[in-house]
């Protein structure tokens, strides 16, 4: 199983930390592919090269941090979608243009572009869990982090060296991971997303949590999606390692 898994960034290209996931032989090996663009971020040039690198590398399942799809109004939650209420995401995703708090929005406008894109390239957002080959699938690195029941990373900016040493660390002495380095923050973000897909493609219900609802169409929009986080689980394995 091969997952692809992206921590976004609509600023700048070399804030998108990506990884590359792959389960085999009772290990997860992990990689960490560039991007290999520049310039200011626009949805469709990552859109397409995300997909790229997809095909490229053999991924099945392609991981996002960032809200695929707008609040539907008659959910029942007062300003977010099912998914952010379950989560208790720091922003919350309203009705088509609404977003709390507002210095997230050009931000949530950029992601549910990506999400559009990659659905017209093939990769359609995730309806049913229980069928993710070829799916994009929202992610959240924050809650990733607490359902494992480990210590949350903290923002990149707020983060010091010895803060990525302990989370790395933590990470692998649960999971029997292969890395061939270090991951800066942003990677390490897209890693810790990126064990829900491989939950999601091995079908193992109890290694991930998708919280929300499907995404569905209503007003010429998409309203709604899963956020899928993973959970401890056997298959994913837990045995103690050594620091890379």
């Amino acid at each position: 199983m091969t997952v692809l898994s992206v921590d976004l960034a609509y600023k700048c290209y070399r804030d998108c930390g990506i990884a590359l996931l792959r389960r085999g032989d009772g290990e997860i090996r992990v990689e960490f592919p560039s991007l290999g663009l520049s310039g200011s971020p626009r949805p469709d040039a990552l859109a397409q090269r995300l997909a790229e690198i997809a095909a490229e590398l053999g991924a099945s399942c392609m991981l996002l941090d960032g809200p695929q799809a707008w609040k539907d109004g008659d959910n029942g939650c007062a300003h977010s979608r099912c998914s952010e209420r379950a989560l208790n995401t720091p922003a919350k995703t309203g009705t088509p243009g609404q977003v709390k708090p507002a210095n997230y929005g050009p931000f949530v406008a950029f992601s549910i572009a990506v999400f559009d894109t990659l659905a017209q390239l093939g990769w359609p957002r995730l309806e049913d869990p229980r069928h993710s080959q070829g799916r994009a699938v929202e992610s959240f690195p924050t809650a990733a982090w607490r359902g494992l029941g480990l210590r949350t990373l903290p923002a990149k900016a707020k983060t010091h060296p010895i803060d990525l040493d302990a989370a790395f660390s933590s990470l692998c002495a649960r999971f029997p991971l292969q890395v061939a380095r270090k991951p800066d923050h942003d990677e390490l973000q897209a890693l810790v997303a990126g064990l829900a897909g491989l939950a999601l493609e091995e079908r193992e219900e109890a290694g991930y949590w998708a919280a929300g609802v499907a995404p569905f169409w209503k007003a010429g929009m998409v309203r709604e999606g899963f956020i899928v986080v993973p959970r401890p689980s056997g298959v994913l394995g837990h045995a103690a390692r050594p620091y890379p």
